[in-house]
């Protein structure tokens, strides 16, 4: 009986310790080996490429792409995947954090510090389980749970346990000197324009975060109505993971808009270019996933972006994406207003004759 074509890639997918592709065996091995290695991280993200791998095979055989390699899964394990959303989620885990893994492995291999990278990857991975367990667990697929549910677990717990390791990693030191720092943190708002830009962006974000969590909360105002069946019917899907969504939003990033809104007035929050990069990439997979979903054919038609929506639609979820990112550019670009508050410079003691 002749292999399929792709049975070869399948079987080495089946031994969940070995990477899939010479280069990040290579890079793991060489890794664990060096002192930039010392703790388990790059074990994590070899564990998480397979995963990522598994996840990219079921997303493509659910477009159609590739047949015959998940369907008993997906129909006995994890029915929930057939969803838009599983599906989305599927493709992002298997691109971006794939890449993601890579482009860490490589650095600590190079002996290069990933803690930026990492935490990206943090906010990524947890904005995507925080979502999906929840959705599946109130939605239309609850009375489906299987066993297999439980695989989802070590993307929850290992994260966590990640992301300390990642917060207790030294930051690059700044280029700035002390007098720098201190000139920087002295500038008004008037005269920081892009920070004044962002605080726009984070207010403006902010009302449509709060007025999209009206709206799955079933807001009776004329406008949430027309908003929710005119532009985003998926907002109501019984799936429940665009209502989940739109309500980590409302009490998770809502409040970090009013904190950013503070760290960019007031100098000296340490903590912002940290979480500045954990929340773009949270943001980043949960509107590649939203949007993304809210356009797929396994969206029932009902559910799906009417075609006349799709222009403000695509550009008010772009917007909303990219905000976040130009932050933590500004933040990483220039973090000598984040420092901690320092003195301005002294002039020299003068010698008494």
């Amino acid at each position: 009986v002749r292999s399929p074509p792709f049975a070869g890639p399948v079987k080495a997918l089946s031994q969940p310790w070995r990477p899939h592709t010479p280069f990040l065996g290579s890079r793991v091995q060489l890794a664990l080996r060096g002192r930039a290695a010392c703790s388990s991280c790059p074990a994590v993200f070899t564990v998480f490429s397979f995963t990522s791998v598994v996840d990219l095979v079921i997303a493509l055989e659910q477009d159609g792409y590739i047949q015959g390699y998940m369907d008993f899964y997906l129909q006995e394990g994890e029915p929930y995947l057939h969803t838009a959303y599983g599906i989305m989620i599927c493709y992002w885990d298997g691109i971006i954090h794939y890449l993601l893994y890579l482009a860490m492995v490589a650095a600590i291999d190079q002996r290069k510090s990933y803690r930026s990278l990492g935490l990206y990857w943090l906010g990524s991975i947890m904005m995507s389980i925080i979502v999906f367990l929840p959705g599946t667990l109130i939605g239309k697929y609850s009375s489906e749970i299987r066993p297999a549910f439980l695989l989802n677990v070590p993307y929850l717990l290992l994260p966590i346990w990640a992301g300390r390791r990642l917060f207790r990693q030294p930051k690059p030191l700044p280029c700035s000197t002390a007098d720098k720092v201190a000139e920087e943190q002295r500038k008004g708002l008037h005269q920081r324009p892009l920070d004044l830009g962002l605080i726009l962006f984070l207010l403006v974000a902010g009302a449509f975060t709060l007025f999209r969590g009206l709206v799955v909360l079933d807001c009776p105002s004329e406008s949430c109505f027309n908003y929710m069946y005119q532009y985003e019917p998926c907002l109501r899907d019984p799936v429940a993971y665009p209502k989940v969504q739109m309500l980590v939003y409302t009490f998770y990033f809502l409040p970090y808009v009013g904190l950013c809104i503070y760290g960019l007035v007031w100098p000296g929050c340490t903590w912002m270019p940290d979480w500045a990069l954990v929340f773009a990439g949270a943001i980043a997979q949960a509107q590649f996933s939203h949007v993304g979903a809210s356009l797929h054919l396994h969206t029932p038609y009902p559910y799906r972006t009417p075609e006349e929506a799709w222009g403000s639609v695509l550009l008010a979820n772009s917007l909303y994406a990219l905000g976040p990112h130009l932050l933590a550019y500004r933040c990483l670009r220039s973090p000598g207003f984040f420092q901690p508050p320092v003195s301005g410079p002294r002039p020299p003691d003068k010698k008494r004759q």
